[in-house]
């Protein structure tokens, strides 16, 4: 028998934390790792994640606001030491939005 879990926006966001790229590396070479656009609430993001909410995830990933991470990308990250993002993990992905300068 299936359980359905629930969870709600503001749990998510309660477990949105910061962590630096090199904590975040291991994640993109499994394949789990998810970016975020900054035009997106991170826990938004994570709850059509969870909801399993195809159509939703499917405008964002379509509108260029959810999708894994360039080459371009990984390579400028790759580059700026202590470069730090907000993490969500909503199993089995790392959604990741690059923090804003007003967050640091």
């Amino acid at each position: 028998m299936t359980e359905k879990v629930t969870v709600s926006q503001q749990e998510l966001a309660a477990k949105v934390d910061v962590a630096e790229w090199f904590m975040l590396r291991a994640h993109l070479e499994s394949g789990r790792l998810i970016v975020v656009d900054s035009l997106l609430d991170l826990a938004e993001v994570g709850m059509g994640v969870v909801a399993d909410d195809v159509k939703v995830i499917e405008r964002w990933i379509v509108s260029g606001l959810l999708g894994k991470p360039t080459a371009q990308q990984v390579e400028s990250w790759d580059a700026e030491k202590g470069k730090r993002f907000l993490c969500l993990i909503v199993s089995p992905y790392v959604l990741v939005q690059e923090e804003s300068s007003e967050a640091v």
